[in-house]
C-alpha cells in the first residue's frame, strides 16, 4: 500500500499537522503500472473491516475490500473498476457486532440529497481558473485599509425560479454577481455550502466538508461562480462550521462504530439544543482533518476568506449545556475548552502561512480579549471579529421609542469605548431576521415613514461608525417579512417607491463608504475618529470625525435619533473653513423629507465641542449627514 500514501503523510496525518490531507485521503484518481483508476483512502482506527461499496457493484459489501495503511486506523486500496461519476460509501464493520454505510469525510463531491451517498468525481483538477489578476492584487493593500462591505446571502432563497426550484450556480452567477456589483458592495458572504442533508440547517449542520452542495451544481460549477466574482472584483467568504456536525447515520458521527469525529465523554460532545456533537479538538486526527478543510476552501475553491461560525460555542465547555446539567471543568477547574483555544490558534497560524492576505473572521459572542490578536502575542490570530456588542446594543437602541431612547444614550455610544480593541466588523445577520425578530425594517417604531427614516439611519451610522460592514440580503430593500428559509426574498416590493428608493439610498451609501478613504481607511486605528460630541442625550443627537491619513480628507458625521429638526444647530469643528454636506439620508428620492444643507457652511471663530471653530446647520429628522471642508468635498 505504500503507492497510496507515504509515511510522511501518515505520520503528520496523525501528529495533527497534515494541513493537506484531503489530497491523501478520500477518493482520487490514480495510476499504478500504466493503469488508471481511483484510490481510496479512509481513517477509521475502531474498524474490524473496511470496503468500498456503490452503485459500481450493487451495493454489495464485500467485493471492494480495503487494506490497511497504517497500524493507527487508515485504510486503503486502488481500484481499476470504479468510474467517475459513481455513487459510494464506506461499509465499515466493528469488533463488537456493529456494522454501518458511511459517507466519506473527505468526499469532494456528494448525491443531491436526500440521497447520500459520496460521488467519484468529474474532472477531479479539470476547472481552469481566470483568477489571476485578483489573486495577485490581494497582497497589494492591507484588507483592513480598504473598504470591506459584505453582503450576506443565503444561495437557495436570494431568488428562486416560478415554480420554487432553486438557481444553479451557473444561473446564480449571472443574477447574483452584477447585483452585487452594482450595490456596491465590496463581498459576498455565502452561508455554508458544504453539503448538508437539511434545507433548514442552512448548512451549519454538514456531513460533507470537502464537498460544495449538490444542491445548486457541481464542484466545477461553484469554482466558476467564485472566479466570476474575481473577475468582477467582488471576494467571496464562506460560513464554516468546525465547531460541530451532524447526527446522520451516514455521516461523521459513530464514524467506525466508535466516537472518533467527536469526544468519547458524551456529555463533552453533545449540543443538545442544536442536535449536533462537537469535533474532538485535542484529537491530532481532527486537526489535521479540519485544518486541511479550511485550507481546501482557500486552494481549491479560491475563496477570499472563512467566517468561522458560532466560536463562542468551541470555546467554552458549558455553552449550550443548560443548567440542570452538571458543569464541566477544563485541568485548571476553569470553563474554557483549552483544546479549542490551540486548535483556532493552530488553524489561523496555518491558514495564513499558506494564504497571508486571507480573512478569517470569527463570529463570536464571547467577551474573551485578543480574539483578533496574533498568537505569538497570545491571541486567537483571527484578523477579523463579528461586533455582536454593537449590534445588540444598536437594535435594542433602535427599537426604543424617539422619545426614550435620550435614557439609553449608553447603547448609542458605548460601542466606541471598545471599538479598536479588536479588528470588527460590523453584522446585521441573518440571525437579526429569524424566529420572531422581526425584519429589521419593522424593528424600527413609528409609521412607515419614520420606520424607513430610522433604517436609513442605521444603515448610515453603521456605514461611518468604524469597523468593516455586513448587511444580510433583504435589507437593502427593506424587507417586511422575516427571512423565510424556504421562500425567495420579496422582490415584488421594489415595485413600491419607499423600498425602491432604500435599495438606491443602500447602493449609494456603499459607493460612498468605498470612494471616501475616511470611512475605511483608518477603521482599526484610533487616530481614524474623534468625538465632537457624544452628550448629547437629551436630543440624541451625537457628532464625530473620521478620518484618513490625510488630513484634508476627513469628515464630520452628524447623527439625529429624534423626528425633531434641529435648525442653526452648532457643531464644532477642527479648523477655519467652508464646510459641504458631502450626504444626507433624508434626501427626497431616497423617501426622505428633504431637511438638507444645500448652502455652504462657513465656519465661526468660536469655540464650540471643544473645537475652535464651528458651523451651524440643520439637522434632519431621523437622518445622518456628513460634511467634509469643501477643498475636498463632494456631493453624493
Amino acid at each position: 500500500m505504500q503507492n497510496l500514501i507515504t509515511e510522511d503523510d501518515i505520520y503528520l496525518f496523525h501528529q495533527g499537522t497534515n494541513y493537506f490531507s484531503h489530497r491523501i485521503l478520500g477518493c482520487h484518481p490514480h495510476q499504478e503500472n500504466g493503469v488508471h483508476g481511483f484510490r481510496f483512502v479512509v481513517w477509521a482506527p475502531h474498524a474490524k473491516s473496511v470496503s468500498v461499496t456503490g452503485s459500481f457493484n450493487d451495493w454489495e459489501w464485500e467485493s471492494h475490500p480495503l487494506e490497511p495503511c497504517s497500524e493507527a486506523g487508515l485504510w486503503g486500496a486502488f481500484f481499476t473498476d470504479i468510474e467517475a461519476g459513481a455513487s459510494y460509501k464506506y461499509a465499515i464493520r466493528h469488533e463488537n457486532g456493529w456494522s454501518g454505510l458511511k459517507a466519506d469525510p473527505f468526499a469532494r463531491q456528494s448525491e443531491l440529497r436526500p440521497a447520500t451517498a459520496s460521488v467519484v468525481p468529474y474532472d477531479y483538477d479539470g476547472y481552469t481558473w481566470n483568477d489571476t489578476e485578483w489573486m495577485a492584487s490581494k497582497g497589494k493593500t492591507p484588507s483592513y485599509e480598504k473598504p470591506v462591505n459584505i453582503y450576506e446571502v443565503h444561495f437557495g432563497t436570494w431568488k428562486q425560479k416560478e415554480d420554487g426550484s432553486l438557481y444553479t450556480y451557473t444561473e446564480m452567477a449571472e443574477l447574483l454577481i452584477p447585483y452585487v456589483k452594482e450595490m456596491g458592495y465590496t463581498h459576498i458572504e455565502l452561508m455554508p455550502l458544504a453539503e448538508h442533508p437539511f434545507d433548514l440547517s442552512w448548512g451549519y449542520q454538514i456531513t460533507g466538508y470537502f464537498s460544495v452542495t449538490s444542491r445548486y451544481g457541481t464542484p466545477n460549477e461553484f469554482k466558476a461562480f467564485v472566479d466570476e466574482c474575481h473577475q468582477q472584483g467582488i471576494g467571496v467568504i464562506m460560513d464554516w462550521v468546525p465547531g460541530h456536525f451532524c447526527r446522520d447515520d451516514h455521516g461523521l458521527r459513530m464514524f467506525d462504530g466508535e466516537p472518533l469525529f467527536e469526544y468519547a465523554d458524551i456529555e463533552k460532545a453533545d449540543k443538545p439544543s442544536w442536535g449536533t456533537l462537537t469535533f474532538d479538538f485535542g484529537r491530532p486526527e481532527i486537526q489535521s482533518f479540519l485544518v486541511s478543510n479550511a485550507l481546501f476552501w482557500f486552494e481549491e475553491c479560491h475563496v477570499d476568506g472563512i467566517r468561522v461560525d458560532a466560536v463562542a460555542s468551541m470555546l467554552y465547555l458549558n455553552f449550550d449545556r443548560g443548567d440542570d446539567k452538571p458543569k464541566l471543568y477544563n485541568s485548571y477547574g476553569g470553563e474554557e475548552n483549552l483544546e479549542a483555544l490551540a486548535f483556532l490558534r493552530k488553524l489561523n497560524e496555518a491558514v495564513f502561512a499558506f494564504n497571508p492576505d486571507a480573512l478569517m473572521m470569527a463570529e463570536d459572542s464571547s467577551d474573551i480579549p485578543l480574539v483578533t490578536a496574533p498568537t505569538y502575542t497570545g491571541g486567537l490570530g483571527f484578523n477579523y471579529k463579528w461586533n455582536m456588542g454593537w449590534m445588540n446594543d444598536m437594535l435594542k437602541y433602535m427599537e426604543y421609542d424617539s422619545y426614550y431612547r435620550k435614557w439609553h444614550h449608553n447603547l448609542l455610544t458605548f460601542s466606541f469605548m471598545y471599538a479598536f480593541s479588536e479588528n470588527y466588523v460590523l453584522p446585521l445577520s441573518h440571525d437579526e431576521v429569524v424566529h420572531g425578530k422581526k425584519a429589521l425594517v419593522d424593528k424600527m417604531p413609528g409609521d412607515q415613514w419614520q420606520q424607513f427614516a430610522q433604517l436609513r439611519l442605521l444603515y448610515g451610522y453603521k456605514i461611518a461608525h468604524p469597523g468593516k460592514k455586513l448587511l444580510f440580503m433583504g435589507g437593502e430593500f427593506a424587507q417586511y417579512a422575516e427571512w423565510r428559509d424556504q421562500e425567495g426574498l420579496d422582490w415584488l416590493l421594489l415595485d413600491y417607491p419607499l423600498h425602491d428608493a432604500m435599495k438606491s439610498y443602500v447602493k449609494e451609501l456603499n459607493h460612498l463608504y468605498k470612494d471616501y478613504p475616511a470611512l475605511h481607511e483608518l477603521d482599526h486605528d484610533g487616530n481614524g475618529f474623534e468625538w465632537i460630541d457624544p452628550h448629547n442625550s437629551e436630543q440624541s443627537v451625537i457628532c464625530f470625525q473620521r478620518k484618513s491619513r490625510k488630513p484634508e480628507e476627513t469628515l464630520l458625521v452628524v447623527c439625529n435619533f429624534t423626528p425633531v429638526v434641529h435648525y442653526d444647530y452648532k457643531i464644532g469643528v477642527p479648523e477655519p473653513g467652508t464646510y459641504e454636506e458631502v450626504f444626507n439620508s433624508d434626501l427626497d428620492r431616497y423617501g426622505g423629507s428633504g431637511q438638507v444643507n444645500e448652502e455652504k457652511h462657513f465656519s465661526f471663530p468660536e469655540q464650540w465641542h471643544s473645537m475652535p471653530q464651528h458651523i451651524q446647520i440643520k439637522v434632519p429628522p431621523f437622518a445622518v449627514c456628513i460634511f467634509q471642508k469643501s477643498k475636498a468635498a463632494r456631493r453624493s
